[in-house]
Parts: C-alpha cells; sequence; structure tokens
C-alpha cells in the first residue's frame, strides 16, 4: 500500500483541513457539548467529512475511523485513524493550539501519519522506515539525558477528571524536571516529542486518532513510546509514554514510584501559602 504517492496525498488532503479549520477559526464560530464537557464544532465535522470523503475517493477499500463517528468496515488489514481538529477545546475558546491528524494503519501498526498545525503552517509527516519529517525537514528526538534537565509535556481529559489521578503525576514530575507544558493537543505533544522540542510525554486515556500519527512520528524520530510500565504501546492501549529514549528507563521508574506511593512530595496547602502572605 505505502508508496511514493502516499505521503505527497495525506499531506494535501492534512492542509485542505487545514485550511477548512483556519477559515472557521477565524470566524470565532460556537461549539456545543458533547457529553459533560466535551466540545465538538462545526469545523471539527467539516473537516471529518473532507478527510473521509477523499479516503474513501483514493482508497474506497480501507477501513478507517473517525473520531467524530466516521466509519467504514470493509475488512481490510488498512485502518485510517482520522482526528479532524485535535484541540477542540482551544479551537473553540479561540488558543491557536490545535491540529489535524492522519494515520494509516496496516494489521495495528502505523505505517504512515501526517499532523498538520495550520496557526503555524507546520506540517509533520512520517512513514514507517523512512524517517519523520517537519515542514520537509528531517527531525529527530533530542539529546537530554537526565529527567532533572528534561522539558515534559501531558495532558489532562476533558472529562471525569475527578476520576484520573494524572495531578500527581504532573505534581511529582514538575519538581523532578525542568518544567511541564500542558498544550491541550496530545498529538502537537508528540510531534513535539518527535522534533526535540520537549524531551517526553505522557497521558492517560487516549484513543488511536489522537495518537496512531504522533507515535509513528516519535518512533521515526529515534525515540521511544511504550506503556507507562515499559509494555508494548498498541492502538488500544490507555496509556500512552513518549521521550527521546533516553530518559525512557528513568520516566519508567518515577512512574512505577508514583503508582506505589513512595517519595511522594505532598500537594502544598493553599491555606497555609495565603496565610503566609
Amino acid at each position: 500500500m505505502t508508496g511514493p504517492d502516499l505521503l505527497p496525498q495525506m499531506e494535501a488532503m492534512a492542509r485542505d483541513a487545514g485550511a477548512l479549520l483556519m477559515d472557521y477559526f477565524r470566524r470565532r464560530i460556537g461549539f456545543q457539548y458533547k457529553g459533560e464537557a466535551d466540545l465538538v464544532t462545526e469545523a471539527d465535522r467539516q473537516s471529518e467529512a473532507l478527510l473521509t470523503g477523499r479516503i474513501r475517493q483514493y482508497w474506497p477499500q480501507h477501513d478507517l475511523m473517525g473520531e467524530e463517528g466516521a466509519r467504514q468496515e470493509r475488512g481490510s488489514d488498512y485502518r485510517w485513524y482520522i482526528d479532524p481538529l485535535d484541540g477542540t477545546t482551544n479551537f473553540a475558546h479561540g488558543f491557536p493550539v490545535f491540529c489535524v491528524s492522519l494515520a494509516l494503519t496496516h494489521k495495528g501498526e502505523p505505517e504512515a501519519g501526517v499532523l498538520y498545525d495550520p496557526t503555524r503552517d507546520e506540517l509533520f509527516a512520517a512513514e514507517k522506515g523512512q524517517g519523520a519529517s517537519l515542514n520537509g525537514q528531517r527531525v529527530h528526538v533530542s539529546e537530554v539525558t537526565a529527567v532533572s534537565e528534561s522539558l515534559l509535556a501531558t495532558g489532562f481529559p476533558s472529562h471525569k477528571r475527578h476520576k484520573n489521578p494524572n495531578i500527581y503525576f504532573y505534581h511529582q514530575l514538575t519538581l523532578r524536571s525542568h518544567g511541564v507544558r500542558r498544550a491541550g493537543s496530545a498529538a502537537l505533544d508528540l510531534a513535539s516529542v518527535a522534533c526535540g522540542r520537549v524531551d517526553g510525554f505522557w497521558e492517560f486515556n487516549l484513543h488511536p486518532w489522537d495518537t496512531a500519527a504522533g507515535v509513528l512520528l516519535v518512533r521515526e524520530a529515534g525515540g521511544q513510546v511504550t506503556r507507562f510500565d515499559g509494555g508494548p504501546w498498541q492502538l488500544d492501549s490507555r496509556e500512552t509514554l513518549a521521550s527521546n529514549g533516553l530518559i525512557h528507563e528513568a520516566l519508567m521508574r518515577e512512574f512505577q514510584a508514583i503508582f506505589h506511593g513512595r517519595d511522594l512530595d505532598p500537594l502544598p496547602s493553599p491555606v497555609d501559602y495565603g496565610n503566609e502572605c
């Protein structure tokens, strides 16, 4: 399936979807809720319609799955995962951090992936065994070797946040690194690992359309992606830990210590802080 025309076609699709998103973004359209706190916009739906329409035109025999509900089941070994607007909450509030994420998998393994950030006109692309690029230039993960010297990224869910323990991981790793960034787009966070802007990323309970393209980018840029315990990452993994590879073992040790409650620094009391001011 993969060939000389695949990535250029994917890149063109992502750019067209990104142009559509920017038209909506400039007009500051409203949004609707899907569920308690998950935002969906007309831009999501139109972007997904554009992408699925192209896939059905060029590769009608392939399966596909889109975040906004698009499904096509043909029994193919090839499946597309589409996030037409990763960072919907940012988009809806006018915060310019979002992207189009498009990935092709074969028998459950990412084969090709493209992320397009239309606000910065940055297009990340990767094909299995061919490396990763940003706007046509090869990218590599960072060379940072210590968690204490690293910049990390993470994300928090838009719903059921009270059931997610990530605030403890955020707190502990903030204390043990140069800092943790929370930009609101898991796909772009993975791209940032791939091009060395951050040295590691983790998040709970992501979906294949969030991760398939970004994970391939990290791998092809020389990085490492696993579950939190070091087990192999798969499309249905509910834990994603990506890094430059050099700090991966150290990050996993930090994660296991947190899971077991070892050496946890207590969260500071806002009452005490207020009384001291």
